[in-house]
């Protein structure tokens, strides 16, 4: 009896194993449906999931309604028509070759799926949210959760300071090739401002135009909500961004800024970025990539300093300098090599894995068997 229990199992750890081989199984991205709304977070799932379909494995976006938006009207056809599965349907089929990738947010989900045979890994783009919904003394080791893709090692950090026991591994944002400098024209007099909150985008302006009535020709362009490829050909004619969200990870759209030549200026987040950081010894401070302000009240005179030096042609040398040095970061091609080296790892180690839990299995079921003789 023992044999013939032995030997089932071997047989479909067999099958597990040759799937993954074969490149015969899917990776899920579990994701919130934001009815359209543009995040860089889903952006950069779907990222994930085009990547990996590229390289020749099966990978798919994992909604939980039918009626799932999707990001056709934001990122285009190329990302909408990727491979898409609702939870609703009650058709989803599990195996131990799968995989689920699981945003840090959503605690319950891991809590949900702690007894699916796949392997389960938690992509983690906000510190914010880790904590947003998981119980008071709980871990996503409780989950039985092992691994966790970051965008930075910063956060990396930061979540093995909560969970100590997780390996973590980066994967930086990519910024698409469409934010480039689009035209030799000089810049048009239009400020783009985009922030978490808009009141504060509203509070920028407001304030901006009571204490320069002499720049009232000067427009603001929010924005917020726009389709990512017209973002983009927008940003690239303003003279400036302007930037606030203390509790970004990352910070996108200021590199979205740099990478179309155009300057930043911007609220310091709690989490300061890498490509932000200057580190100098024990000394730490902020690049000289943009300009960079610890209070949100200095910022309208900020923008009225940088509009008045943009006008005379005299933006400091430092700060292009610095710009250029960051528009190397952060290509599409490298964060392709990122994701290839990082699932593929995933996706090696699963075996090892599944043989792993084979022998525990021979051992208990043989354990039994000799306390049942």
């Amino acid at each position: 009896m023992a044999e013939e229990q032995i030997q089932k199992a071997q047989e479909m750890a067999q099958v597990a194993i040759d799937k993954i081989n074969n490149k015969d199984f899917t990776v899920y991205f579990f994701t919130l449906d934001t009815k359209g709304n543009p995040t860089a977070g889903i952006a950069n799932i779907y990222e994930h999931v085009k990547v990996l379909n590229e390289i020749g494995y099966k990978a798919c976006i994992l909604h939980e309604k039918n009626d799932y938006q999707g990001v056709a009207s934001w990122l285009g056809t190329k990302y909408a028509e990727l491979p898409h599965k609702s939870i609703e349907n009650k058709d989803l089929n599990i195996s131990p070759s799968d995989f689920i990738v699981i945003p840090e947010v959503f605690s319950n989900v891991m809590a949900q799926t702690a007894k699916f045979p796949c392997k389960r890994i938690v992509l983690c783009q906000s510190y914010d949210y880790i904590l947003e919904l998981i119980n008071i003394g709980m871990s996503w080791a409780f989950y039985g959760i092992e691994d966790v893709i970051t965008t930075s090692p910063k956060i990396s950090a930061y979540v093995k300071s909560l969970f100590p026991n997780m390996r973590t591994w980066e994967i930086p944002v990519s910024i698409p090739d469409y934010f480039q400098n689009k035209s030799d024209k000089p810049k048009k007099p239009i400020i783009a401002i985009h922030t978490r909150d808009q009141k504060d985008t509203l509070k920028i302006i407001k304030t901006f135009y009571l204490q320069n009535p002499i720049y009232k020709w000067i427009s603001f362009k929010d924005m917020r909500g726009m389709p990512r490829e017209a973002f983009a050909d927008t940003l690239s004619e303003c003279c400036l961004s302007v930037w606030v969200d203390d509790i970004s990870s990352f910070g996108t759209f200021p590199l979205e800024s740099i990478r179309c030549n155009v300057p930043v200026i911007g609220k310091i987040p709690n989490m300061i970025p890498e490509w932000m950081e200057l580190v100098d010894g024990d000394k730490v401070d902020v690049k000289n990539n943009g300009v960079w302000a610890n209070n949100i009240l200095h910022m309208p005179n900020l923008i009225a300093e940088f509009v008045k030096l943009w006008l005379e042609d005299n933006v400091p040398e430092e700060i292009h300098n610095g710009m250029e040095e960051t528009k190397t970061l952060y290509t599409e091609a490298d964060q392709k090599v990122k994701i290839e080296e990082i699932y593929g790892h995933f996706f090696r180690t699963r075996i090892a894995e599944i043989e792993a839990k084979l022998e525990n299995i021979a051992v208990k079921i043989n354990n039994q068997e000799q306390k049942n003789n």
